[in-house]
């Protein structure tokens, strides 16, 4: 673990019950003083989906969450922590991200706020770099910006291949990645490689083929982009399909740019989200509500493309599951902030500060199949962060402002 992140097994805790009476540990750790603590469970609490208690306790006990309540009503242990008013949330989910990379592309950014268009064709140029770095280099790289996404709260972090586009650099790339995290994506579909430009068929065979099979032992995932200058609906199919007979469940960068098939594609082969959901029919959304499919939102990169927002409020309405990530890559969405994510999605996506902070924690979970993080109760993940704010509102109310005050991350203080 060089980087505090995930390393542990990727199979869902048992749901427990959302509180106990039973005693705990004696060695266990109380945190009391809590001015208001996010469960993310409805029945705790004010009953809302945030799950919201104040003047509140929670112990953690091991690397798991104990007892939650009112603090009154908190057990006595040997270890204590006053939040001195502070708000608890979960850790953040960040469940969509492209870390292994090398180089960066602060010359298209700077052209791009000039007046330039966002166009897929710039991953090449991380491509390059990419296969030219050494092992080490991309390694401290991932190490590097997980450690930057936990200081400021992100204790579960997803992250593809897909700058490599070779047999042998998606399968190091897969295998620098899983060195650090559980949650673990090939994305051999990234756009067609540049060695196959004219016969993009040839690459789908070998990500299909040769590459799938270098690349499964390292992945939980597999992701395609599908989208009008990268893969259309019929070789996204094809990729998935490969991809699912290899036990790898799918993902889908869906609708980004354009209107296009891949919010169906998603729901179809029964992806666990759709990322981007930028232009979408009613059809599209229609899909999505009625679907285990997590609409995967990710402000970052309209924020840095000057793009349309997507429509959180009309997805939120319909009663799709929404998810916030921050797409951490060089190219179109360079940070690796949920806190500013949560802010962007408030401000141009119609969310309010309950939504979004829902959404970057269970929802991140939700779009991870997980069910032992994301939220705080009785059997959960002690994933937890000390805000320097009396409430999560904070988050979208103090815009760029470094809230997270302490990060615990498996019942272990991380940051």
């Amino acid at each position: 673990m060089n980087s505090g992140h995930e390393t542990t097994n990727n199979a869902p805790a048992t749901p427990a019950p959302a509180t106990t009476n039973s005693a705990v540990a004696a060695t266990a750790t109380v945190i009391t003083n809590i001015a208001s603590l996010v469960t993310n469970d409805p029945s705790l609490g004010d009953g809302s989906p945030l799950g919201l208690i104040r003047d509140a306790a929670v112990v953690i006990d091991g690397d798991r969450i104990a007892w939650i309540g009112e603090k009154s009503k908190a057990p006595a242990t040997d270890n204590r922590l006053d939040a001195g008013g502070r708000a608890v949330v979960p850790g953040f989910v960040d469940s969509h991200s492209h870390l292994v990379f090398a180089g960066d592309r602060t010359a298209e950014f700077n052209a791009r706020m000039s007046g330039q268009a966002y166009a897929a064709g710039g991953i090449r140029t991380t491509v390059a770099a990419t296969r030219a770095a050494s092992d080490a280099q991309l390694d401290a790289n991932v190490a590097r910006y997980l450690a930057e996404a936990l200081r400021q709260g992100t204790t579960v972090m997803e992250t593809k291949s897909g700058y490599g586009l070779t047999v042998e650099d998606e399968a190091r790339a897969l295998r620098i990645a899983a060195a650090h995290t559980d949650e673990v994506t090939y994305l051999g579909a990234h756009i067609v490689s540049p060695d196959y430009a004219d016969d993009p068929a040839a690459y789908v065979a070998l990500v299909t083929g040769e590459m799938l099979d270098a690349c499964a032992p390292y992945a939980r995932w597999v992701d395609v982009f599908c989208e009008k200058g990268a893969f259309d609906g019929d070789q996204a199919r094809a990729i998935l399909t490969a991809g699912k007979a290899r036990g790898l469940t799918p993902r889908v960068h869906a609708n980004q740019l354009t209107y296009g098939p891949g919010v169906q594609l998603a729901v179809e082969l029964e992806a666990a989200s759709a990322d981007h959901c930028t232009h979408l029919t009613d059809a599209d959304v229609d899909a999505l509500a009625n679907s285990a499919t997590v609409a995967t939102l990710l402000p970052g990169a309209e924020f840095s493309t000057r793009a349309e927002w997507p429509d959180a409020r009309r997805l939120v309405d319909a009663g799709v599951t929404v998810a916030l990530s921050t797409d951490c890559n060089p190219g179109s969405s360079f940070t690796s902030s949920m806190a500013f994510c949560v802010a962007l999605a408030v401000r141009d996506m119609g969310m309010t500060p309950d939504e979004a902070l829902w959404s970057a924690t269970a929802g991140g979970a939700a779009a991870l199949r997980r069910t032992d993080v994301g939220r705080l109760g009785v059997g959960a993940r002690a994933d937890l962060l000390l805000l320097d704010a009396p409430s999560h509102v904070h988050l979208a109310y103090r815009p760029g402002v470094p809230l997270v005050s302490e990060v615990w991350r498996a019942g272990r203080r991380a940051a």
